[in-house]
């Protein structure tokens, strides 16, 4: 009989201590302010600040002191005030777009966005300077980003 006993008051322990968590949780967010209960998770963050036109830097695997020569380069030739870093973010990019719309067959919008389009006239001028000999895809692989790569170092 004692077993029997034993296990009604072992299934109301784990009852209780079942409860008082639930009870606890629910204390913890009933206190907590609107803010607690609706903050997205740091990586839904971070994705939701590209989704608002944050863009990253994005150097196409130069160095930081090519990029540093292509800043330069877009300072003096193409209007750009951003600071030489070594970071190519939106304002280079914005920069190199005039470059390449000018020159280069760009006909996308002056946004600072090295999407396909973008990389498609980089690699047309690439091709014209720098010794690119991929195709002009939009995609900025290995060809394209030593070219890139010896267009940053002859603008040292």
């Amino acid at each position: 009989m004692k077993g029997k006993h034993r296990r009604p008051s072992v299934l109301a322990r784990a009852f209780v201590s079942a409860t008082a968590v639930v009870g606890l949780a629910a204390g913890t967010l009933a206190t907590a302010g609107p803010g607690f209960a609706a903050s997205p998770p740091a990586a839904q963050q971070a994705v939701g600040a590209e989704a608002f036109g944050t863009p990253a830097t994005n150097n196409f695997g130069l160095s930081t002191t090519q990029a540093k020569n292509v800043q330069r380069w877009l300072a003096q030739y193409w209007d750009c005030n951003g600071s030489i870093d070594g970071l190519l973010g939106t304002d280079s990019w914005k920069a190199y777009q005039r470059c390449l719309k000018r020159y280069w067959g760009y006909t996308g919008a002056i946004d600072g966005d090295p999407g396909p389009h973008t990389i498609k006239a980089l690699q047309r001028q690439l091709k014209a300077t720098s010794g690119y000999i991929g195709a002009i895809d939009g995609e900025a692989g290995p060809a394209t980003r030593a070219a890139f790569a010896r267009f940053a170092d002859a603008h040292a």
